[in-house]
């Protein structure tokens, strides 16, 4: 019987095939002709910074300064950032299609792409690192 480590490139190779399904979403709300803007692919910067709250978290643990409680409170403060980015990664299309500088249509695929793309993120820590402290399946 094969190990899980066996799988991981795998595993890799399939989230990122599921990363460049929501990219192409979003390069798609940007570049077909009936859209024509730019302006959405500014919520790459988005899916860039969304894993460094959590990255942090796992390398800076409360325990390594003698923290004895039952909640981490580096943990919830790297939780509440990574919701705030992801909350603003959604908010961007909208302001952008209610000033008018982007279309409907395209606010909607950019909307699509970022959903595609922030569970896939979440796949990825749920996969590899499932051994960790930090739980990523609070909800």
């Amino acid at each position: 019987m094969a190990d899980d480590d066996d799988y991981a490139g795998y595993r890799l190779i399939l989230l990122s095939f599921s990363a460049s399904i929501g990219l192409l979403l979003v390069v798609l709300a940007c570049a077909l002709q009936a859209f024509g803007t730019w302006w959405p692919m500014f919520v790459l910067v988005f899916y860039v910074i969304s894993p460094m709250p959590m990255w942090i978290a796992s390398r800076l643990k409360e325990s390594d300064y003698g923290s004895s409680g039952a909640s981490s409170a580096l943990h919830e403060i790297c939780l509440f950032l990574t919701t705030g980015i992801v909350v603003s990664a959604y908010g961007l299309p909208f302001v952008l299609a209610h000033s008018g500088v982007i279309k409907w249509g395209a606010m909607g695929m950019v909307l699509f792409g970022n959903t595609w793309c922030f569970l896939t993120i979440l796949a990825f820590f749920m996969i590899f690192y499932r051994n960790e402290d930090i739980e990523f399946m609070v909800w």
